[in-house]
């Protein structure tokens, strides 16, 4: 699985965006832009995006994740597909590496497996029976690479399947789009 590097805006046009922390999610009613407005506009730090960071995004899945706005702007497509859990899951196994007290470790283990793994969990993900019942055992004595098998097969389903579609999406053609003129989100 890739490793996510940070890329540099370098170009001059570049679209203003608004955003914080929260997950952008996609609403209903509305045309596209209005809705992208609407959901990139959350908070008053002005950022900008720029159509060549814009652009990298359809170079790799992992060009894409490695930006805080391709972060977002994917998981506010795959929100309106009803298939974010995946990408929630990835992000989610990134922040469990990141653990460091056993304790801790063992506490966040039970709760990814009961929320993605588990048969009929709430944010299932889909992974084949073998890798549900290898990760059933090594979530008894966790460790920073317990989920690895499983993120690795969600990456591939992202890379595959969401990642070609998302490229194709109303959502980035009307931001590449808009950051020909310039526009205030």
């Amino acid at each position: 699985m890739p490793s996510l590097a940070t890329l540099m805006p370098r170009e001059p046009q570049r679209l203003n965006m608004e955003t914080d922390k929260k997950t952008v999610g996609y609403s209903s009613g509305g045309n596209l832009k209005s809705r992208l407005q609407c959901k990139l506009s959350q908070t008053a730090n002005t950022e900008e995006l720029c159509f060549e960071e814009m652009s990298h995004w359809s170079q790799s899945l992992e060009r894409l994740l490695s930006s805080k706005y391709g972060m977002k702007i994917f998981q506010a497509f795959l929100k309106s597909e009803f298939s974010d859990e995946n990408l929630e899951f990835w992000v989610v196994c990134e922040d469990y590496k990141k653990i460091k007290s056993s304790f801790r470790m063992s506490a966040r283990a039970k709760k990814i497996f009961k929320c993605y793994i588990q048969a009929e969990a709430p944010r299932e993900i889909n992974i084949d029976h073998k890798t549900r019942e290898v990760i059933r055992t090594n979530i008894k004595v966790p460790s920073a690479v317990c989920f690895d098998d499983a993120q690795k097969i969600v990456y591939g389903l992202m890379e595959k399947d969401s990642y070609p579609r998302f490229l194709k999406s109303d959502i980035y053609r009307t931001l590449l789009d808009s950051t020909s003129e310039p526009m205030r989100m």
